[in-house]
């Protein structure tokens, strides 16, 4: 079966650049602005060739409900306590704490505009 590689995890956003800087500094990943005629965004990847990329794309209308798709994440320090407070420095909240709950081990937070990613542990599959 030929495999369909996914390009970009497309974030509508009311400031892009706020959360394309928020995903950026989250990441560890360069961030572009792309200058494309009615339709600039920002764009954040490892390099251009590593796929896929995460694009934030400004719009009018703003978001109303629970995502339907969301990213986890796995901490990049040592421990996901130290990576949670690095997080909420960067402007993230927790939205549910499912350390201690079963099944869990995972922390639902968002980004400064909403959107939803789990934050797993250090030892997370």
């Amino acid at each position: 079966m030929k495999s369909f590689p996914i390009l970009n995890v497309t974030f509508d956003c009311a400031d892009s650049d706020r959360m394309s800087r928020f995903w950026s500094d989250l990441t560890g990943w360069p961030r572009a602005k792309v200058e494309m005629p009615g339709n600039p965004f920002w764009w954040i990847g490892p390099d251009e060739d590593t796929l896929p990329h995460l694009v934030f794309v400004q719009v009018p209308e703003p978001k109303e409900s629970k995502n339907r798709l969301h990213l986890d994440l796995l901490p990049q320090s040592e421990s996901q306590d130290q990576e949670l407070l690095r997080l909420e420095s960067l402007g993230a909240r927790i939205v549910d704490d499912r350390r201690e709950s079963e099944p869990g081990g995972w922390i639902v937070m968002a980004d400064p505009e909403g959107n939803e990613f789990c934050l797993e542990n250090a030892t997370s599959p």
